[in-house]
């Protein structure tokens, strides 16, 4: 994961006319690197379940990767998650990015009826769902007792052939020192954690690596972002304007030690900001990050 990789955002939208398929094939042929997908199951407007709908993409596409952006812990049983994310690593090809959270919406756990955790509760389970993840796809047998999830002689095969990365959406401070700890890579959006407080998190997380005995290059950087190409967003935490000024911002956050990113596109025609964005702004990020 030493690597910058680009990343789409697709929406999980299932009006009329929205198409993940269509989003995932045409990031490909654009030289995306990943396509990635929120997890929001509860909500009034139309939307396709998030691991269902990525293993339908994983089908449609070849070589672009696919990330969860980012599971929220508390909607399946972590043991379940480490089956169903060896199974569609394989099928797909190991294209698979595991990416996981604590848990944004304590209104949709409410509203399926998985009681509210505080908010020591969703890191402390967080940290039970990766120790179990990752037993499950190393060890033979597994047993451990965390303070929200545990497993018993769990047998689990096949094993991943080839490793699974798992990304952290985090911004508190346990959260951070556990992604330091654990995860292989960071994925904060802008919009919940700007330029300059994204630099102490970081800082944070690394300063855990470093603790746990890991090198800065152990955990991936990877910013979401929000952008609009050719028109001023009204909203700060968009990054709009020109191509050229676009790839200028974009350059500085990648040296804020942003590598990575994923990209998430305003506007009414996201179709056509993919396009813009990859063609007049990525070659400037990978000839930089090179």
């Amino acid at each position: 994961m030493g690597m910058a990789m680009f990343g789409l955002g697709i929406s999980p939208s299932a009006k009329a006319g929205a198409d993940p398929v269509r989003d995932a094939r045409e990031a490909e042929n654009l030289g995306f690197d990943f396509v990635s997908c929120s997890d929001h199951p509860s909500g009034a407007s139309p939307t396709y379940e998030v691991w269902t709908m990525l293993t339908w993409v994983a089908a449609a596409t070849s070589r672009i990767r696919l990330a969860t952006r980012v599971l929220g812990v508390p909607y399946r049983s972590p043991a379940m998650v480490a089956k169903m994310a060896e199974s569609l690593h394989r099928l797909s090809g190991g294209r698979l990015i595991l990416g996981l959270g604590g848990g944004y919406s304590d209104e949709e756990f409410r509203g399926f009826g998985l009681g509210v955790p505080t908010a020591r509760e969703k890191v402390d389970g967080m940290v039970d769902a990766i120790h179990i993840i990752r037993g499950l796809w190393s060890e033979t047998s597994f047993t451990y007792q965390g303070t929200r999830y545990g497993t018993q002689d769990a047998e689990m095969s096949p094993k991943p052939d080839t490793p699974i990365p798992i990304w952290l959406g985090t911004y508190g401070k346990r959260a951070l020192a556990a992604t330091g700890r654990l995860a292989d890579g960071w994925i904060p959006s802008l919009g919940f954690a700007p330029p300059a407080e994204a630099v102490a998190m970081r800082a944070r997380i690394l300063e855990a690596a470093a603790e746990a005995g890991r090198s800065p290059e152990d955990v991936a950087c990877v910013y979401n972002v929000s952008f609009l190409i050719g028109a001023q967003d009204a909203d700060s935490d968009t990054v709009s304007g020109s191509a050229a000024v676009v790839a200028e911002r974009l350059l500085e956050l990648q040296a804020l030690g942003f590598t990575s990113m994923n990209f998430m596109p305003a506007g009414p025609d996201p179709r056509a900001q993919a396009a813009a964005l990859a063609q007049e702004v990525l070659p400037a990020l990978r000839a930089n990050a090179a």
